[in-house]
């Protein structure tokens, strides 16, 4: 474990800022009035035990990194506040809290990270970019062939705030967009640009399959081996929304039979993603460590929404 401290003049107070992977949370907001009333320390690691965390009074955590669920909760008994990146974080269990008399409070967020991200990796398998970099790298040449978005298919799963903005990114590419979920109407599909069909038929046209959808019990594994089965060989499978909306072990199955061309994940069952987990190894799969979300603007309005959110918990002590 990875940790630092920085020290008020009178420590009454302790308040941890957990996985902040990038050593940047004192970086993007200014923390100077706390830290003359708490000390302050900084987890850079994954907390590995729950008990580490038994002294604090105040948990500032990054949205769905680490899970604090109620039998976690429950041996926090020092805990008073918990702050949350995030409009919503399915990894804090809020009844539990409420019931131990633990206040939570939210952040706003910067809403295009996300889209953003999740047609960058769609680029990047569409023309072979990762695998053109290391070739350059290493003193090669072109080796692989793209393909052009125009007039291919995308198939989005989920059309709600980010999945509206991907269907909007794929119309100015001149693709064309369907779209399936649970709930989703014609009505709403035909506002956001896209064609409303079966879930089977969207596995079995779209080229590209780009999954938007927020993780529930409903949803969970709500993509696996059936669905790999449906895809063309040429087609890909992206994911930036949530690892448990897809049976892990069936992408992998897919990606190494070449049941479909490939596949570009920002998000995974655990994070951090173990070193020698099998989708490191594969030839056909872009993989970035959950960054959809890791921009400066965004870290901006994160740490700085945080901060204001504890200086007026304190002021009201």
């Amino acid at each position: 474990m990875t940790s630092f401290r920085v020290f008020a003049e009178v420590c009454a107070m302790r308040i941890a800022i957990l996985d902040d992977y990038q050593n940047v949370a004192l970086k993007f907001a200014d923390w100077s009035a706390i830290e003359t009333r708490a000390e302050l320390m900084v987890f850079n690691q994954p907390v590995k035990h729950i008990e580490e965390l038994a002294d604090f009074d105040v948990l500032c955590i990054m949205r769905e990194r680490m899970p604090l669920n109620r039998a976690a909760l429950e041996q926090l008994h020092k805990l008073k506040l918990i702050v949350s990146t995030g409009a919503r974080n399915a990894s804090l269990d809020s009844v539990a809290c409420k019931e131990l008399g633990i206040e939570v409070r939210f952040t706003e967020y910067h809403d295009s990270g996300a889209p953003e991200m999740t047609w960058a990796l769609l680029m990047a398998l569409a023309r072979h970019i990762p695998t053109e970099n290391t070739n350059m790298r290493t003193g090669g040449w072109q080796t692989t062939i793209g393909t052009d978005l125009k007039g291919k298919t995308i198939g989005i799963v989920g059309l709600g705030r980010v999945g509206s903005k991907i269907a909007r990114y794929a119309k100015a590419f001149e693709m064309k967009v369907i779209a399936w979920s649970e709930n989703l109407t014609e009505e709403k599909a035909h506002r956001a640009g896209a064609e409303l069909v079966s879930k089977e038929r969207l596995f079995k046209s779209a080229d590209f399959v780009t999954l938007h959808l927020v993780l529930s019990e409903r949803t969970r594994h709500i993509v696996g081996t059936d669905e790999f089965a449906l895809m063309k060989k040429s087609a890909y499978f992206i994911n930036t929304s949530r690892g448990p909306l897809v049976k892990e072990d069936a992408l992998i199955a897919a990606l190494k039979n070449n049941t479909i061309a490939g596949a570009a994940l920002d998000v995974y069952d655990q994070e951090p993603l173990a070193s020698d987990y099998p989708l490191r190894t594969l030839p056909n799969v872009v993989l970035t460590p959950h960054t959809g979300y890791v921009t400066e603007e965004t870290y901006k309005i994160f740490y700085g929404d945080t901060v204001k959110a504890i200086n007026e918990w304190l002021s009201q002590r």
